[in-house]
């Protein structure tokens, strides 16, 4: 029995997938047996446990084979990051009460960083799991290639894209979310124990300006992508109600100088198959259906 955290997002979809294509027995953590129907319909066991009930936690990790953990996205936190660090106490209370024989945890690129910006959360998360009596792989993926779905709205509308990454040619470590889910299963299964770090991008990096091109090619006309200066970022961020921008804009910052970089650099790094043309056409699939 596998575990999963955050299965009804993203990566941890992708996670299950994976196991399920396998033949994987999974446990489905979410909050409510509403949100668990459809990976009940698949087979899943539900598991109902919020971040903020350790003991919750713990009955969803026990007797397992391995554990996929991750913490929800807090894209606006307080300083400090009480919220993180509340939500990596929980976690790490429950695994270590719970014992299973692996954990696989989403991390980041940059995870080993404590220069500040937004992604500290994750390194708090590494050093707190890292001290368990427990084998943990830290899996550290690149930029989402996914946080592209913001950009569909302005590409289909305008053909104007505003980006933060900056320069527009430069070229940034990416990877698609299936990928990651993929190599978070095969990490899972494989019989390696110990303290583990895989680092994670595509197939090849991707610049801003290659993400606009994806775009024209799945629209079948011109779309382009257009700096957004960093002295309008603060105000930009507040007016869509952010409270506390400043880890975020380091955190861009961080990308855009090439200082939130893989520990290992790119050499080292695993790659991923999934291209940005693949995304993109997915990402205009899902807006036209919805």
């Amino acid at each position: 029995m596998f575990a999963v955290m955050g299965i009804t997002g993203q990566v941890g979809g992708a996670v299950a997938r994976a196991l399920l294509a396998k033949q994987k027995a999974v446990r489905a953590i979410v909050r409510s047996e509403e949100k668990g129907a459809a990976w009940a319909e698949q087979g899943c066991e539900i598991a109902v446990a919020s971040i903020d009930d350790a003991a919750a936690l713990q009955r969803a990790f026990a007797a397992t084979e391995g554990v996929f953990v991750m913490l929800p996205p807090i894209f606006d936190p307080s300083p400090g990051f009480p919220e993180a660090r509340a939500a990596i106490a929980n976690i790490a209370q429950a695994l270590e009460a719970a014992e299973p024989r692996k954990v696989v945890c989403l991390s980041t690129i940059g995870g080993h960083l404590e220069r500040p910006n937004l992604l500290n959360q994750l390194h708090l998360m590494e050093e707190r799991l890292s001290a368990l009596p427990l084998p943990v792989c830290f899996l550290r993926p690149g930029w989402f290639m996914e946080n592209a779905s913001w950009d569909v709205v302005p590409a289909r509308e305008t053909g104007v894209v505003p980006s933060f990454l900056q320069p527009l040619g430069k070229l940034y470590p990416m990877v698609a979310t299936e990928d990651v889910g993929s190599v978070a299963a095969e990490l899972l299964l494989e019989d390696r124990l110990g303290r583990r770090v895989v680092e994670l991008e595509g197939p090849r990096r991707i610049s801003p300006n290659d993400v606009a091109a994806a775009f024209s090619k799945e629209l079948g006309r011109e779309v382009r992508m257009e700096v957004v200066p960093e002295d309008r970022w603060e105000a930009l961020f507040r007016s869509q109600g952010m409270t506390n921008p400043e880890p975020r804009m380091q955190m861009l910052h961080g990308f855009n100088q090439g200082w939130i970089e893989f520990e290992g650099g790119e050499a080292h790094s695993r790659k991923g198959e999934t291209p940005i043309d693949e995304v993109v056409r997915a990402l205009l699939n899902r807006g036209a259906a919805q």
